[in-house]
């Protein structure tokens, strides 16, 4: 396979929250021939996650706040997921951390690196990364619920882990980093 790319232009779409742009762009096909195609691309930023774990009593701790593009969908718009943001210039594992702490209240004990991973690579360069940590029920160094400088009004809730995989078959966990942390903690506790 011809692995060449040729980013021939990139066209600004947008400057918000991120930057929007359309690219065209000229790569290699498995054949060995070329092709350009045009995709418009956003970005705004790489991420960390990290799901907190009780080891003394089997649960995790969850997040529920307001997001647009499900409710556009068609999808209910308060989205359940596990702690998370962008890494603002952080090391992800800093940003976790930090992340952890402002939604749930709690300070991540442990983080241990899971794995990378594309939310969207067919029109997001974000990548996010994503973390195991162990939380102490009742031990919280603040309220947590997010920066409300930040638009965030998140509800923190704590729940078995049993409860939590039934949610995901339920449908009523569908965002796919938290899914991914879910099946990763089921599979290390086996």
């Amino acid at each position: 396979m011809d692995h060449t790319i040729k980013i021939d232009s990139v066209t600004g779409l947008a400057r918000n929250w991120g930057r929007f742009d359309n690219y065209t762009v000229t790569h290699g096909r498995k054949d060995g021939t070329q092709q350009t195609v045009s995709r418009e691309v956003y970005d705004h930023g790489s991420a960390a996650a990290v799901l907190m774990y009780a080891p003394a009593t089997g649960d995790v701790i969850l997040t529920r706040q307001f997001r647009l593009p499900p409710h556009l969908n068609g999808d209910p718009a308060w989205l359940i997921e596990a702690p998370a943001g962008l890494l603002d210039g952080e090391v992800p594992a800093v940003a976790a951390r930090r992340e952890a702490t402002e939604e749930t209240g709690y300070e991540p004990e442990h983080l241990q690196f899971l794995f990378n991973v594309y939310m969207s690579p067919g029109s997001l360069t974000e990548k996010c990364a994503c973390f195991l940590a162990e939380y102490t029920p009742g031990q919280k160094v603040n309220e947590g619920g997010g920066l409300a400088e930040e638009g965030e009004d998140i509800e923190v809730f704590e729940l078995g882990l049993d409860g939590a995989l039934a949610m995901i078959g339920s449908g009523e966990i569908c965002d796919a980093k938290t899914i991914l942390m879910l099946q990763a903690l089921q599979l290390r506790l086996k």
